[in-house]
C-alpha cells in the first residue's frame, strides 16, 4: 500500500519518539520505505482497510510479546516460582497493560480508523491495545531483533511488575474473593461465562457473571473464560473494598 509523504513524515517522528535505541532509529528512515510500511499497517485498523490492517501483525506481536515479558521476569526476578512467574506474565502482557502503554506513547494520534468504529466509543480501549500489540510485531518484522523491542518494554514492566507484587491479592482475585465470603458466612462464588464471540484474541470474546447467594454482584470481559472470570471477581473485590456491595 502506498504511503503519502505527510504519512511517512507522521510514521517517521511517532517512531522517534518512542525512543528505542539510536542504532535501530536509522532503521526507520525514508530510505526504509518497507519498515515504514510495517508501522503503517500495526496502525491501520480494519476498518479502515479491510485488506491492510494490523491483524496479522496483532498475532505476531503476541508471540513476541510473551516471549520477551518471560525474558524479562527470569531476569528480574530469578528466584519466582514458575507458578508465579506466568501469573506475573499474564499481566505484564494484558490488554490493559497494552492500552496503558499505548496511552504513554499517545499511539491514538496516529492510528487510522474507519468513521464507524471511530464512533464507537466503547471500542477504543480495546483498539489501542490491539493497535500496541501490532505495533511490537512491526517493529520486530521490521528489525528481526528482540533487544531493542525489550530495551523498549524494560521501564514499562519494571513499573507494572512492582505494582502487581505489591497488591495484597497478588492478583489473584478469585481466590480473594472465595476468601471473604468465608469469612462473612456466605456461599462460595459462582460464575456464569459465556462467549460473546468466535474472534481470537479479542479482549470481549467471554462475558462473565460473578454470583454470591444467588445475586449478580460484579461483571468482567477477557479473551479467554478464566480472564473473564479474574476480571468479575477482580470487579467484586473493588465493590467489597468501596463498601458498595450489598447482599
Amino acid at each position: 500500500m502506498e504511503i503519502s509523504n505527510q504519512r511517512v513524515e507522521e510514521i517517521i517522528n511517532f517512531i522517534k519518539n518512542l525512543n528505542l535505541d539510536k542504532k535501530y532509529q536509522k532503521e526507520f528512515t525514508h530510505e526504509k520505505i518497507k519498515n515504514l510500511s510495517y508501522i503503517n499497517e500495526s496502525l491501520t485498523h480494519s476498518s479502515a482497510n479491510n485488506k491492510f490492517n494490523y491483524e496479522n501483525l496483532e498475532f505476531l506481536g503476541d508471540a513476541v510479546l510473551r516471549l520477551i515479558a518471560s525474558d524479562f521476569i527470569k531476569n528480574q526476578y530469578p528466584h519466582m516460582q514458575v507458578g508465579e512467574r506466568s501469573e506475573l506474565r499474564s499481566h505484564l502482557v494484558s490488554d490493559k497493560w497494552l492500552e496503558q502503554v499505548g496511552e504513554k506513547i499517545n499511539i491514538k494520534s496516529v492510528l487510522i480508523i474507519g468513521p464507524k468504529a471511530l464512533r464507537d466509543k466503547s471500542a477504543s480501549a480495546t483498539i489501542q491495545a490491539e493497535a500496541t500489540e501490532a505495533l511490537i510485531g512491526a517493529l520486530y518484522e521490521s528489525i528481526k531483533i528482540l533487544d531493542p523491542i525489550k530495551n523498549w518494554l524494560n521501564p514499562f514492566w519494571v513499573d507494572k511488575s512492582k505494582k502487581v507484587l505489591a497488591d495484597p491479592h497478588k492478583q489473584n482475585y478469585k481466590s480473594a474473593l472465595q476468601e471473604w465470603t468465608q469469612a462473612k458466612g456466605l456461599s462460595i462464588p459462582t460464575y456464569k461465562t459465556i462467549e460473546i464471540n468466535k474472534k481470537h484474541n479479542n479482549p470481549k470474546r467471554f462475558f462473565c457473571t460473578v454470583y454470591i447467594q444467588n445475586i449478580s454482584i460484579a461483571e468482567g470481559w477477557g479473551k479467554s473464560m478464566k480472564q473473564a472470570e479474574k476480571e468479575a471477581a477482580n470487579e467484586a473485590l473493588t465493590a467489597v473494598e468501596k463498601n458498595v456491595l450489598k447482599l
